[in-house]
């Protein structure tokens, strides 16, 4: 897929809020300072488009963005970040998991898992929960540039085994660097493929 535009539709805190369903949507969720705004920027070839933060927990909101004008890429608030308030995690896990279970034209969830370190039980336990919801999701595992070939491999089957613990398969995944470039086409190509079976709702 050759991305030819990609501009921000707007900013909401209720799915309601969220523009008309009528084109394929993909939303991108982990937690915090997993990497996902460099990776989307990445993914559409735009210096800032997601916004960068060494702040962790700065995406507060549900951001949309109307990318090649026919399918919508989402951009979550993070989730597992300790220094945000209980009330304000509260707040955005209801409208987030509202989001995701509503959402009428969410095609998947891409949900970012940080390949540099062991299994989160917070990522865990998110995934399992849209696995108990039948949302559709898929894995990407960020920031592999920062592992040796053999840690990298070592730190994906140690977190498939916990998902396994759970699970009778695995999701799909893809491997991504948002430095190297790496796992771009590949999640492009997924979403293209995706958007050519989507039927437009009535």
């Amino acid at each position: 897929m050759i991305i030819h535009s990609a501009n921000f539709t707007g900013s909401f805190v209720n799915v309601n809020q969220c523009p008309a369903p009528k084109i394929p949507e993909y939303a991108f969720i982990g937690r915090s300072n997993v990497g996902k705004s460099s990776l989307i920027n990445m993914l559409v070839e735009r210096k800032s488009l997601a916004r960068i933060s060494n702040t962790p927990g700065k995406t507060q909101h549900i951001n949309h963005f109307i990318i090649n004008n026919n399918w919508y890429l989402v951009d979550l608030p993070g989730y597992g970040y300790a220094r945000v308030s209980k009330t304000s995690r509260k707040k955005w896990e209801t409208f987030i998991k509202n989001y995701l279970n509503r959402r009428e034209n969410l095609q998947c969830v891409f949900l970012l898992i940080d390949s540099r370190i062991k299994p989160q039980k917070v990522d865990i336990e998110f995934a399992n929960w849209m696995g108990e919801m039948r949302i559709p999701f898929l894995l990407i595992f960020t920031k592999a540039d920062k592992n040796k070939p053999d840690e990298l491999a070592a730190n994906l089957e140690t977190f498939n085994n916990a998902l396994l613990e759970n699970w009778e398969s695995l999701p799909q995944s893809f491997i991504s660097s948002s430095v190297s470039r790496d796992g771009r086409d590949e999640i492009l190509d997924f979403i293209d493929q995706t958007n050519q079976k989507f039927l437009p709702l009535e």
